[in-house]
């Protein structure tokens, strides 16, 4: 089994005032703290283990810029995902559905942007750390869709295919 090793690391950057997005409590960056980055991203397997996420891919919403995979926004009512930038596969699962598997049910989420797990702290990445290598960043559709309860948003563990 291969193994996903970090590639580096950033410091962060004090983010100027009103740059971070806190919507969904979004992690900020802390001034001069280190964050380890990652190229890779643990094998892809007929049930991978990962960490799924919430974020806003509506334009003022917390995932910052358009999504990588077609340069839109997309609603909060739609079920769509942002992988860890080894799953992202450079655009290769853009448009491409998965299942997340987690809570006791199933949901099928597209592709629409990465997770950037090489770079953040800065304007592009609204001054948020770079995203560990095992994230599946979906939209308020997924969560609603796996029936988790609002308050429980944020950190789930599940399993996802393709």
């Amino acid at each position: 089994m291969s193994t996903c090793k970090p590639s580096g690391g950033i410091r962060g950057r004090k983010p100027p005032p009103g740059e971070c997005n806190r919507e969904n409590n979004s992690d900020c960056c802390v001034q001069g703290k280190f964050y380890t980055t990652y190229t890779c991203s643990p094998p892809v397997t007929g049930d991978t283990k990962a960490t799924l996420t919430i974020n806003s891919f509506q334009k003022g919403g917390d995932g910052g810029g358009p999504s990588e995979c077609d340069n839109q926004y997309h609603s909060d009512d739609t079920p769509v995902v942002a992988l860890s930038t080894g799953w992202y596969k450079g655009g290769d699962r853009c448009h491409k559905y998965i299942t997340i598997n987690g809570n006791g049910r199933s949901v099928k989420a597209m592709v629409v942007d990465e997770c950037d797990s090489t770079m953040g702290c800065d304007d592009d990445h609204d001054y948020q750390p770079p995203c560990p290598n095992n994230i599946v960043d979906a939209s308020k559709a997924v969560w609603k869709a796996l029936g988790v309860s609002e308050d429980n948003w944020g950190d789930l563990d599940i399993t996802w295919t393709e």
